[in-house]
């Protein structure tokens, strides 16, 4: 099969309100502005895949990662302070995961290549910061705290010359972990 024929199979449904009710609108790819289709969104159900969901339009604002399973509140469960504006479907990855990470801006300072999870940057690598990152291969999320804890952001393969530039004004990342099969 396919890399494009497994992602057919992703499929999330966003209700209005809270507990499954509502309106609904079922989504299997990318979409950016999810107010065209409902005025709200408090609940999913994610049947197959997994995305990651804005709180905010053009996938920007605060970023949460769900996998398959049934979320009735998940502005309780998250902390999320506004209601679902956008997501973004993530393809399932085969093979193998490398990602360069780097502790000041423009791939400047330190640079370490890492290949699986590292749940604290300070520890592994000795680095109190990682500001930019070069992700070669897989699909990860870096999050703000060691541990994999505190918001969250969503790397696909490409640059990230400058986390900034990404919405993320004053975030560090100080923990990075692989998307991988074992989520779907």
């Amino acid at each position: 099969m396919s890399a494009s024929n497994m992602n057919m199979n992703n499929r999330v449904v966003f209700y209005e309100d809270r507990n499954f009710q509502g309106r609904s609108y079922e989504c299997s790819s990318d979409c950016a502005d999810m107010s065209s289709y409902l005025s709200r969104c408090h609940s999913c159900r994610v049947e197959r895949g997994c995305f990651m969901v804005y709180d905010r339009s053009n996938f920007m604002g605060n970023q949460f990662f769900m996998k398959r399973g049934e979320y009735s509140d998940y502005m309780s469960m998250m902390g999320m302070s506004d209601c679902i504006r956008s997501c973004r479907m993530i393809p399932m990855h085969r093979g193998q995961y490398r990602m360069r990470i780097y502790e000041r801006d423009n791939f400047g300072g330190q640079m370490h290549e890492l290949m699986d999870d590292c749940d604290n940057v300070m520890d592994r690598y000795r680095m109190s910061n990682c500001m930019s990152c070069h992700v070669m291969d897989g699909h990860w999320l870096m999050y703000e705290q060691p541990q994999y804890r505190g918001r969250m952001m969503y790397m696909r393969p490409g640059e990230y010359r400058n986390f900034m530039n990404q919405g993320m004004n004053g975030m560090r990342f100080m923990s990075m972990r692989r998307i991988n099969d074992s989520y779907y």
